[in-house]
């Protein structure tokens, strides 16, 4: 599947990238290439995004859909993409920005269709599609594993067109909008609530480094609020993410227990591991 879809991309169209960012692609996989053979890649990319500076939006800059490469500002989403695509040119040996832009094409868009439409905007759309291409699979748990189930119920978008500049600019794109969020609506996943999340073996056996986490949310109309990458320290898990509070990629100082219970509107994680 990846060779055909690789075959139909045409990676000089519809891209939005500086110099910089290219070169900065480069310089990552270049120093990727020095690394032993069995590093943990999504933890070390991440690593090497922290302190860029956290804007939201960034794929929302234009009044067209284009693929945006922009590695000097990250928000929670568009860092783990990223670090997934720096990954999958490392897995793949294919350590060249075309191979790079056409990585980010599959993980960010449904068949690698840069257009609004295709883009995944819900995270649990984003895991499917994901999983689809073989690229990732979400954890199931042994049942010592405490876990819960969230039943989606979608239609941010379509009820806070206000919030989307390319919803506004293209009013007539909301009512394919609503129909992907009724696609969604209904689906049921598992989940570990935040209150259960633990320092013990039985957690440090089944989330590992460089896991991405996708946090759920209460919040009416969302699947999940905000995402990260999984890296353990002594004292139990954190999240290594773009954060809107520190302003900057960081490796989170707090637990990720501790940080959650700061958040009252975030309900658990789902687990997506990299094949």
């Amino acid at each position: 599947m990846l060779t055909m879809l690789f075959a139909t991309l045409q990676t000089a169209d519809a891209q939005q990238y500086t110099e910089k960012d290219s070169v900065r692609v480069m310089e990552l996989l270049a120093e990727a290439k020095r690394q032993k053979a069995d590093t943990n890649w999504m933890v070390f990319f991440g690593r090497k995004l922290r302190g860029v500076p956290y804007v939201a939006k960034t794929l929302e800059i234009n009044k067209e859909e284009r693929l945006v490469v922009n590695l000097r500002q990250l928000d929670c989403t568009t860092l783990v993409e990223n670090a997934l695509a720096l990954t999958l040119c490392m897995k793949n040996n294919q350590a060249d920005f075309k191979d790079y832009c056409r990585f980010l094409r599959l993980i960010r868009y449904r068949n690698g269709s840069v257009s609004y439409i295709d883009r995944l905007h819900y995270f649990a759309d984003w895991i499917e599609d994901n999983t689809r291409l073989g690229f990732v699979k979400e954890r199931t748990f042994p049942k010592a594993m405490p876990t819960a189930k969230q039943t989606l119920r979608i239609d941010y978008m379509s009820t806070h067109i206000d919030q989307y500049p390319m919803l506004v600019a293209h009013p007539k794109w909301v009512k394919e909008i609503a129909e992907s969020e009724r696609a969604l609506t209904g689906k049921t996943y598992p989940y570990i609530p935040k209150n259960q999340i633990a320092n013990n073996k039985i957690f440090r056996e089944n989330i590992h480094d460089g896991d991405i986490l996708a946090i759920t949310t209460s919040k009416k109309g969302l699947d999940t609020s905000h995402v990260g990458i999984a890296v353990w320290h002594k004292d139990g898990l954190h999240l290594l993410n773009a954060s809107m509070i520190h302003k900057k990629v960081v490796e989170e100082p707090m637990t990720l227990w501790q940080y959650m219970q700061k958040h009252p509107s975030q309900t658990g994680i789902r687990v997506i591991r990299l094949l």
